[in-house]
């Protein structure tokens, strides 16, 4: 799963609204969606509120097991 993937999933599972995120991170809504549709992705500050916002780990946000997994696979597949 990628960032954006993510970040939608648990906004979404919290009920919250896009809008709602926006003001939260003191960002219009299209720079908000902009982060939901992988066209942009925020800086560590607004990360790091993110993750309290959604109440999860920086790891779960950034998906860092699916990441740790896809080094696993091979690559030429072997």
């Amino acid at each position: 799963m990628q960032f954006y993937e993510k970040l939608k999933e648990l906004r979404m599972s919290k009920e919250l609204t896009q809008h709602y995120m926006a003001e939260q991170l003191q960002i219009n809504d299209r720079s908000y969606q902009n982060y939901e549709y992988g066209k942009r992705e925020p800086d560590i500050k607004s990360l790091i509120l993110l993750s309290v916002i959604l109440n999860v780990s920086l790891d779960e946000l950034l998906c860092r097991n699916d990441y740790l997994k896809s080094l696993e696979a091979p690559v030429d597949g072997h």
